[in-house]
């Protein structure tokens, strides 16, 4: 087993950040918990973020405002990403949550979205549900940013969505619109509401949404 130390402070720059992902590609949930000293869940039904908020412990992210990248100072937003036996994203990425009121004048180069996708540290773990999550094992983490082609879809994707939360077609979108970015509702439970413009511009009330990256992104090219 490798030799990792948790860190006392956030990352100086890129390489150290990287450095800390690095050591720990090879080692299983349950190894990286014991190092923590934090118990691993049963399952994730009730514990779906456990995974995340561990290795931002393991590599010093910051815990300030969910509005900036985890690691703020770098620019760096770190995503776990759950993988099959071949290396493929088994599910989508959660982004960010939508404006769906007062949403006048936010554009995409200053949006919430872009932001937070601009420069990303993937790690991968294996997703597989057979495989109890302490004997889960992390891949060899990566950075990644959008290529320029990525970039203006998801713009393209972006611009589309907002389009049309603004004309009042929110219970319209499904999650097959958008070719990178898709909305899809997020709330921790069936019963949260918040408001959104109706299809006659009055205000309704809805399920929040979320942002979400589709499977097919990221890649490593």
């Amino acid at each position: 087993m490798k030799i990792f130390s948790m860190p006392k402070t956030e990352p100086k720059s890129i390489q150290e950040l990287m450095q800390r992902a690095e050591m720990l590609a090879g080692l299983t949930l349950g190894e990286v918990a014991e190092v923590a000293r934090i118990k691993v869940p049963v399952n994730f039904k009730r514990e779906k973020g456990w995974t995340g908020q561990l290795i931002e412990l393991c590599l010093g992210a910051s815990a300030g405002s969910k509005t900036q990248q985890d690691f703020a100072q770098l620019g760096i937003e770190l995503k776990t990403i759950p993988i099959d036996e071949h290396g493929k994203p088994l599910e989508t990425t959660y982004v960010c949550y939508a404006p769906l009121t007062n949403i006048a004048g936010i554009e995409w180069q200053t949006s919430s979205v872009k932001n937070k996708i601009q420069q990303v540290l993937w790690v991968p773990i294996d997703g597989r549900r057979e495989v109890p999550p302490q004997d889960r094992c992390i891949a060899t983490p990566f950075l990644w940013s959008p290529n320029a082609f990525q970039n203006n879809q998801l713009n393209t994707d972006w611009e589309e969505l907002m389009e049309m939360i603004a004309l009042g077609h929110i219970e319209s979108i499904t999650a097959r619109h958008g070719q990178y970015l898709q909305l899809r509702p997020k709330a921790a439970n069936g019963s949260a509401l918040t408001e959104a413009i109706g299809k006659n511009g009055q205000v309704i009330n809805t399920r929040p949404r979320g942002f979400y990256l589709k499977k097919n992104l990221p890649d490593k090219s």
